[in-house]
């Protein structure tokens, strides 16, 4: 392949996710499909047996290859290359079950991958699903890729951001609990998020994004019946940031914004806690929903879904959300933007 070409297919990091759950399964899926190997060149962190073994569980045509971290081809559909830092053993791997040995091996991988596009070796990094209870069993205190991934290249602020279809929501907070969710919003985050998710935006080719903030109590909290975070704190933030130039509109009763948001009213929601953004993403395309960071200084995508423990091993986990991640970091990366999501 020419310097031409290869500059016109991103390399894509992939991270495996905890071997215990579906996460290379659905990476073998994904990348089984040719389309991706005609717009980028994907490069899969992670073990090399447990990626033989899911590609025995499908039973698909492919290969698996393992390569030094500096060989980014990626070139050869059917055959799936593989960075294996050998710090897992075949027989600590237990499917469907909480392994700590595990999720510390997938938390080093996701490490790996960040270090790969710190260095320039990837030019995205599109992630596989963790499981937070292996990776906090085995002492990690950042137990999600963006905690990690924000401490590894030292940013000072990143957001979350959930997608499906033309729904995008980025998160004032995610995992936190969630009376420290509300002891969150507060004028000056507020603001700070505002600020990014407009300069993310900008950057995503949206001239003047239109950014729905949505409120934190029922009803906006009815002018002070229920609450008055709205009035102190997300109000001032959003006349704030309307006063730097950003197009920022609320606080909205989350009971509306969504809908207001999948109708076309705003090009991105700012809600104010987990589940407030989680619950209408998921309901709204389950299967194809993704996560974006914001404010990392690199891409990274991920699907939006868990390690499913439940159904691993089995063979029937869908692998839509793994495709639109590494479609989104191929976008993103290439400068498409997000002309297609």
């Amino acid at each position: 392949m020419s310097s031409a070409e290869k500059s016109a297919k991103p390399a894509i990091g992939i991270t495996m996710g905890d071997p215990c759950g579906i996460g290379p399964e659905v990476v073998v899926k994904a990348l089984a499909d040719p389309q991706v190997y005609s717009t980028c060149r994907p490069l899969v962190v992670g073990n090399v047996f447990a990626m033989e073994q899911a590609v025995a569980l499908t039973g698909l045509p492919i290969k698996i290859k393992e390569v030094d971290d500096s060989t980014v081809s990626g070139t050869e559909p059917g055959v799936i290359e593989v960075v294996d830092i050998h710090n897992l053993n075949p027989e600590d791997i237990t499917v469907g079950e909480i392994n700590p040995t595990c999720g510390k091996a997938a938390m080093e991988w996701v490490t790996k991958a960040g270090q790969l596009a710190l260095a320039g070796v990837v030019d995205a990094l599109a992630t596989a699903p963790l499981n937070k209870e292996a990776a906090s069993l085995a002492g990690y205190k950042s137990i999600g890729h963006m905690e990690l991934l924000q401490e590894l290249s030292k940013s000072e602020l990143v957001a979350t951001m959930l997608m499906a279809k033309n729904l995008r929501v980025v998160h004032l907070s995610t995992h936190r609990s969630l009376s420290r969710a509300c002891d969150l919003v507060k004028k000056d985050r507020i603001l700070e998020y505002l600020q990014l998710t407009h300069e993310s935006f900008v950057k995503y080719g949206f001239n003047n994004p239109r950014i729905g903030t949505a409120a934190l109590n029922p009803h906006g909290s009815d002018g002070g019946l229920m609450g008055d975070e709205e009035a102190a704190e997300i109000s001032p933030a959003v006349e704030a940031a309307k006063a730097q130039g950003i197009n920022a509109i609320g606080p909205i009763p989350a009971d509306i914004i969504f809908h207001q948001a999948i109708q076309g009213q705003y090009d991105v929601v700012l809600c104010m806690y987990h589940d407030q953004g989680h619950i209408p993403v998921k309901v709204y395309g389950f299967e194809e929903s993704i996560t974006a960071n914001l404010g990392l200084p690199f891409i990274r995508t991920s699907v939006d879904h868990g390690t499913a423990f439940d159904i691993a091993g089995q063979g029937i986990a869908f692998h839509e959300s793994m495709l639109e991640s590494i479609r989104l970091a191929v976008a993103l990366a290439k400068g498409d933007g997000m002309a297609e999501f």
